[in-house]
């Protein structure tokens, strides 16, 4: 007898497989899951300059585009050349080198005027140091001289805490001097090894941008192949929308940072404050911090600042607050829009959430990751709100009580208590004066 086979026997082993697969790989995850990790982190690190090639080529490409499409193509258009393929890829490589120059010598700028001065402070702030504490001690003993009340104060406090702090010292930071050593070290090789992935990353990210739409290409077409046309158009939009929140949160962000850094920059040349380039530049980098940015770079820049001057230090601090509160109000917004649709508590919250588990890079990138997961679950809500044929606006349903059978919304009203019989009796008196 000849066997027939039937589709449904493969659609049974595929499934029997998998289940057998997705059990082996959750009993891996609970069960070994350093080992997983280890392995991941190995992928990661091999993959870095790939990583770092379409991170550059992405951040480029904004770049790249108004350069093709304002300034090369147009020249290729007033020269009447014809716009064939060999043509595209003449303009490509022109726009890609004029992207790379400009870049380049943006950054040889920058980093030429900010580089030397931020060595000299850092270098003036070492060997002044000990200057810098004595007039410190000097005023804090002075502030002090003049309330007693503090000096007592702070009395108790140091000889609370100074047995602790060299217990401390003896038992836990000596004997693990070695180790410290050893974790700088390995941290100079990281910061090497990353130069020296950044650098093959820049030369993929070439290769990246000569190729962008062969890409994005290839990736739609896995994405039609894969689903029906209806979601692969969906998938799509979806893209186009993440790439339009991440590029305009992170670009805005970067040249409202900028922004914020000049400002600082010459109101503190201005005022007169110590180290005004280092200061600025601290206070720059840590703006593109969503929301505690300018607390993070600007706490450490007080602390600098008062050791030269404490009276500078207060007007810094007030100059910070009030670019803080220009940055959040007036600036951020004009620069960023509505780039996000994020009120202020999911910022706090995505930050929060996001730099507790990915540090530093968490934090910059995961509003901008937050706001897409936020509007996916919103149009979720929306359309399963639509199929029930009920409003996806928020304001029916603030103050809303029930919804009734013909989808008519009836506003709460709070029930009002009952009063006590010694109320009632007393109300009847009131209201009936003549009766004994």
């Amino acid at each position: 007898m000849k066997f027939k086979f039937e589709k449904k026997y493969l659609y049974w082993g595929i499934t029997a497989f998998l289940v057998i697969a997705a059990s082996i790989f959750f009993y891996y995850i609970l069960f070994h899951r350093s080992n997983l990790s280890s392995g991941i982190r190995t992928l990661i690190g091999i993959s870095m300059p790939i990583i770092d090639g379409f991170v550059l080529a992405y951040l480029m490409t904004p770049v790249l585009n108004k350069i093709e499409d304002k300034i090369i193509k147009p020249i290729y258009v007033k020269a009447k050349v014809p716009i064939t393929p060999k043509t595209k890829k003449r303009m490509r490589a022109m726009s890609i080198l004029v992207t790379i120059v400009l870049i380049l010598i943006i950054m040889y700028e920058f980093f030429g005027l900010i580089i030397p001065e931020v060595i000299r402070s850092i270098q003036s702030i070492i060997f002044q140091f000990p200057l810098y504490v004595n007039n410190l001690s000097n005023w804090a003993l002075g502030l002090m001289k003049n309330n007693p009340d503090l000096e007592d104060v702070v009395n108790g406090l140091i000889s609370q805490y100074s047995s602790k702090l060299l217990d401390y010292l003896n038992t836990n930071l000596l004997p693990h001097i070695n180790e410290l050593i050893k974790t700088l070290s390995l941290s100079v090789i990281g910061v090497f090894k990353a130069l020296w992935n950044f650098i093959i990353g820049f030369i993929i990210s070439i290769y990246v941008l000569g190729s962008k739409e062969k890409f994005a290409g290839q990736a739609k077409k896995i994405v039609y192949a894969l689903f029906d046309r209806k979601a692969g158009n969906e998938i799509v939009t979806n893209f186009r929308f993440i790439h339009s929140t991440f590029i305009g949160f992170i670009g805005g962000k970067i040249v409202d940072s900028i922004i914020i850094g000049i400002i600082c920059f010459v109101c503190t040349s201005i005022i007169g404050t110590p180290y005004a380039i280092l200061v600025s530049v601290i206070v720059s980098v840590t703006n593109i911090i969503p929301f505690f940015g300018p607390w993070i770079g600007g706490i450490p820049s007080a602390l600098l600042v008062l050791m030269v001057d404490p009276v500078q230090a207060l007007y810094f601090i007030i100059l910070i607050l009030v670019i803080q509160q220009f940055d959040g109000n007036i600036l951020g917004p004009k620069i960023l829009g509505d780039s996000t649709g994020l009120s202020g508590f999911w910022v706090i919250f995505a930050i929060t959430i996001f730099g507790g588990l990915f540090g530093v890079l968490g934090m910059v990138v995961g509003v901008p990751i937050f706001a897409v997961f936020y509007a996916g679950v919103r149009a979720s809500i929306n359309r399963m709100l639509q199929r029930k044929e009920l409003p996806t606006d928020i304001h029916p349903y603030m103050t809303v009580g029930q919804i009734d059978e013909s989808k008519v919304f009836t506003e709460y009203v709070p029930p009002v208590k009952k009063k006590k019989k010694k109320e009632e009796s007393r109300d009847n008196e009131t209201s009936n004066p003549t009766r004994k």
